[in-house]
């Protein structure tokens, strides 16, 4: 079936494209009859006029469409991330096309290529490994970009991060002043700086501390083998009082699942502690200590900023960093 356009509308009603163009994107001062606006809008609906997007953005210069790339959709903190951006994005026009790059930098960037083929406005990334030079030819053409979560070290870009370092360091004191004799530091051997901060803030702390510690270093291809296999060396030494401290909530999944299959119980053999929260904490007998992020207002910053460049009202190179909390549970004795 053949769209309707404002020509149609035109032509039934009469008078030129213009002046139906000057009613249905409601400008101001045309001297046109209200019986006219009337006739026009009635023949709209009557013929089932849609505007068409394309068209419409070809002549505003915006799509109103924002690309967001995230690391791992799948994971709860990315898809709440998305639901908050996808929200605050609809209260100022936005539609927001989501892709997920799996922490695949060739995935990453066909995701930047195939949102930039949809003439999106701007986008909100989550970058990943050796990512920097896609995220750099985006600078370099002038595009509307925001980071997420993370950040890039070499690149100079606006971004949306946590206090990673002092929040961590906060979670070591803690586990310092609970006089655990070995406290269990479970992360990644990344690259990411987001990650490698809050390694860097537990290390601060446990080392100016005396207390015993043990750090477990995971790939991102096989967390839950390595995970259990880190967990069950540091449980085979005698020290009785332990603390485990895992820097994401994918890796505690699947420390607590360890433990589970093991039947070693929280807090009364080992205290767990966790960053982000996730609904599968439910699933666990024990409420588990964790770190929260203020994730809508994260997202709710990022699409301000964001919606600022495309705008151009607010400048290049804007960082905000926002605090997290640690939400005391019983999973720490």
């Amino acid at each position: 079936m053949k769209r309707t356009s404002i020509k149609d509308i035109a032509r039934i009603a009469g008078v030129s494209v213009a002046t139906v163009s000057y009613v249905l994107n409601k400008k101001e001062g045309s001297r046109i009859s209200e019986s006219t606006k009337e006739k026009i809008l009635e023949i709209a609906e009557t013929i089932n006029y849609t505007p068409n997007k394309m068209a419409k953005s070809l002549k505003t210069n915006k799509s109103k469409l924002i690309g967001l790339i995230l690391a791992d959709i799948s994971n709860d903190f990315y898809s709440t991330i998305a639901r908050n951006i996808e929200n605050a994005a609809m209260k100022l026009g936005y539609t927001l096309l989501i892709g997920s790059s799996d922490e695949n930098p060739q995935k990453f960037k066909k995701l930047i290529d195939l949102f930039s083929e949809q003439q999106v406005d701007g986008m909100i990334i989550a970058p990943v490994v050796d990512s920097d030079e896609a995220v750099e030819k985006l600078i370099k053409e002038e595009y509307p970009v925001v980071t997420i979560d993370r950040y890039l070290k070499n690149v100079e870009i606006p971004g949306i991060v946590i206090n990673n370092t002092e929040i961590s360091e906060q979670i070591g004191q803690f586990l310092v002043e609970k006089k655990f004799d070995e406290i269990v530091y479970i992360g990644y051997d990344t690259e990411l700086p987001h990650l490698q901060d809050r390694e860097e803030g537990f290390n601060q702390c446990i080392s100016s501390s005396g207390v015993h510690s043990i750090k477990i270093l995971v790939g991102l291809e096989n967390i839950e083998g390595e995970v259990h296999q880190g967990i069950d060396k540091v449980l085979k030494n005698n020290t009785k009082n332990k603390a485990l401290y895992f820097s994401s909530n994918k890796l505690a999944l699947a420390g607590l699942a360890y433990l589970i299959k093991n039947k070693i119980n929280v807090p009364e053999d080992i205290s767990v502690i966790a960053f982000d929260e996730t609904e599968a904490y439910n699933l666990f007998q024990t409420e588990i200590s964790y770190v929260r992020q203020p994730l809508q207002k994260m997202a709710e910053e990022a699409v301000k900023i964001l919606d600022g460049q495309i705008n151009n009202y607010i400048p290049n190179g804007k960082k905000v960093t926002f605090n997290a909390e640690l939400i005391h549970k019983s999973s720490v004795k």
